[in-house]
C-alpha cells in the first residue's frame, strides 16, 4: 500500500475533498512532491513559513536544542533557556504593558488562555468576538469563532458571548459592564482581509478602558511582519491588553502564545495555583527554532520589503475576472465572481507550478500569503500563472 493510499486509509480527515499533494521536501519558497515537482508556495503553511522552508539557521537551533535535551518538565516549573530567551526577546519588540509571555502549543490554545486569562482579571463572564472571525477550533475558541455553520454542529458551546460585525458601532454598543474582554483579529484574515477603520479601533479600545473590559487583539496570522509592521497593532497605534500568538512564532514547529502584563498573569498563579498549565507548552526545541527565526527576521530587516512586495502583487493583479483585491501587507485576497471560479483557478495553477488556497468565509476569493522572503521575480511567476489560470476559465 503506498503513502497516498495510507494517508487516505489512516490519518483522520478534516475534509472530504483534501488537496492530497504528497510533498516530500521544501526549500526556499518551493515545495516538492514525490514525482520531484516543484510548487512556489503562496500560501507559507497558512503564514506559518515568513523565512520560507529550511533555513538553516533554524534547522540548527532545532539539532542544538534536541541534543541539549528534549521535554524535561511541565512549562513554567524549570529554568529553560531557550523559553526565558525568546519571551525577552519578544518583549523587547512589544510595549511595556506585554512583557509576560505565557507560551502554548498552538494559536487556539493561546485563545483559550486568554479567556480564561480575561475572565481571571476582570471578574467577569461575558465575552464579545466578530462575525467572520477565526480563533480556532477548540471549544473556547469556537465559541468565538464567527459563523453558525461552523458553529452549530458542536453546540452547547462556551454561554455568553456575543457576534458583531467588525467595524460597527453596534459591537462598541454592545460592551457593557458585564464584558470580560473583546476578542478581535487585528485584520480579519477568513474574512478576506478586512482591515479595521481608525476611528473605530481607537474608540473599541476606548470603550474597553471605560467599562473595565480588556481588548485581545488576536495576531496569531498577522504577526511577525505579515501586514508590514513587525505587529498588526502597529499600524493603528492601539495596544491591546491581551496579544495572541502563533504560526510563525514557532519559525515552523507548533507554538502559541499569549502575551499580557505580569500584573495580570500573576492572576493565573493562586486560587487556584496552575491556574493555566500545558504539558508541551514553549517545548524547548520550538522555543529554540522560534527565537532562531525571529532573529533572522529581525536582523535581515525582512519586514521592511513586505510593502514593495505588496505594491507588486497589486501592480500586476489586474484581470477582467479580478473584483477586487484587499491586502494588508503580504496578506491578500483576490476577489473573483465565485468560489466556484476559485476552485477551478487553485487547481489549474497547481498544475502550472503554483500552490494557493482560499478563505474559510470568503471562498470567493484566492488567498495569497506567501513566505515573506518572496522575491520579485516570484512574484512575477505567481501574477502570471495566476492571470494565465483566469484567462483559461
Amino acid at each position: 500500500m503506498n503513502t497516498r493510499q495510507l494517508f487516505q486509509q489512516h490519518l483522520a480527515p478534516t475534509s472530504p475533498a483534501p488537496v492530497g499533494l504528497h510533498i516530500v521536501s521544501a526549500s526556499g519558497n518551493y515545495l516538492y512532491d514525490a514525482d520531484g515537482k516543484a510548487y512556489l508556495d503562496l500560501i507559507g503553511g497558512i503564514s506559518v513559513c515568513n523565512l520560507g522552508h529550511g533555513r538553516k539557521e533554524v534547522i540548527d537551533a532545532i539539532t542544538k536544542q534536541a541534543n541539549d535535551y528534549l521535554h524535561i518538565m511541565v512549562y513554567g516549573e524549570l529554568v529553560q533557556t531557550p523559553q526565558v530567551a525568546y519571551s525577552a526577546a519578544l518583549a523587547a519588540q512589544l510595549p511595556a504593558s506585554l512583557s509576560s509571555v505565557y507560551f502554548t502549543n498552538s494559536g487556539a490554545e493561546a485563545v483559550e488562555g486568554a479567556i480564561k486569562l480575561a475572565k481571571r482579571v476582570t471578574g467577569k463572564t461575558n465575552l464579545i468576538a466578530c462575525n467572520n472571525s477565526y480563533h480556532g477550533s477548540t471549544t473556547g475558541a469556537l465559541s468565538l469563532l464567527g459563523d453558525e455553520y461552523w458553529r452549530n454542529a458542536f453546540r452547547p458551546l462556551m454561554p455568553g458571548v456575543g457576534h458583531y460585525d467588525y467595524n460597527t458601532r453596534e459591537l462598541i454598543d454592545a460592551i457593557d459592564d458585564h464584558t470580560a474582554a473583546v476578542f478581535i483579529e487585528s485584520v480579519q484574515g477568513e474574512a478576506g482581509v478586512l482591515a479595521p477603520k481608525q476611528a473605530w479601533l481607537e474608540a473599541l479600545a476606548t470603550r474597553c478602558k471605560e467599562k473595565g473590559a480588556l481588548l485581545v487583539m488576536d495576531e496569531i496570522q498577522t504577526g511577525f511582519g505579515r501586514t508590514g509592521t513587525l505587529w498588526g497593532f502597529e499600524h493603528y497605534g492601539v495596544v491591546p491588553d491581551i496579544l495572541l500568538l502563533g504560526k510563525a512564532l514557532g519559525g515552523g514547529m507548533p507554538l502559541g502564545a499569549f502575551v499580557a502584563s505580569w500584573e495580570m498573569m500573576q492572576t493565573l498563579t493562586e486560587n487556584p495555583v496552575l491556574g493555566h498549565i500545558t504539558t508541551f507548552g514553549g517545548h524547548p526545541v520550538c522555543c529554540a527554532a522560534g527565537k532562531a527565526a525571529f532573529d533572522i527576521l529581525l536582523q535581515e530587516k525582512i519586514v521592511g520589503g513586505v510593502a514593495a512586495k505588496e505594491k507588486l502583487f497589486l501592480e500586476k493583479l489586474h484581470h477582467p475576472k479580478i473584483k477586487a483585491v484587499s491586502s494588508k501587507g503580504l496578506l491578500m485576497a483576490v476577489e473573483l465572481d465565485s468560489a466556484d471560479e476559485v476552485m477551478k483557478v487553485l487547481h489549474n495553477a497547481m498544475q502550472k507550478g503554483l500552490f494557493s488556497d482560499w478563505f474559510l468565509f470568503a471562498p470567493q476569493c484566492i488567498r495569497i500569503a506567501p513566505p515573506l522572503t518572496i522575491s520579485a521575480k516570484e512574484i512575477e511567476t505567481a501574477c502570471n500563472i495566476l492571470l494565465a489560470c483566469l484567462d483559461e476559465i
